[in-house]
């Protein structure tokens, strides 16, 4: 599965990981990020602002405030502000983020 041209055309956001590619929708006060990678990645552990994720294509594992699941097409995730969660992404993994964060990327 590949994101439409209407989000392809949208801008690209700065993702410090490898093999990763996202596009931008910018809120006033929010973001929404379209994920695509094209390798497995590792996510370190880490804390921000409270975001919910749907899970487009692929699979990830995740573990979010000390407990870990796998989640695949279709599945949802919701992490709180400030809960610390990290994980493994695997090739082909797709995704789009809600950010509370309007400067997250």
């Amino acid at each position: 599965m590949d994101y439409p041209q209407i989000i392809k055309d949208l801008p690209k956001a700065s993702i410090p990981l490898n093999g990763a590619t996202a596009h931008l929708l910018q809120g006033q006060n929010n973001q929404l990020v379209f994920f695509d990678f094209k390798e497995d990645t590792e996510i370190p552990m880490h804390m921000h602002g409270a975001q919910w994720g749907i899970v487009v294509d692929g699979k990830i594992e995740l573990t979010i405030g000390g407990k870990t699941k796998t989640y695949q097409k279709g599945d949802s995730y919701s992490i709180k502000a400030g809960e610390e969660h990290g994980g493994k992404i695997y090739a082909g993994f797709k995704a789009i983020d809600f950010f509370e964060e309007k400067d997250r990327y």
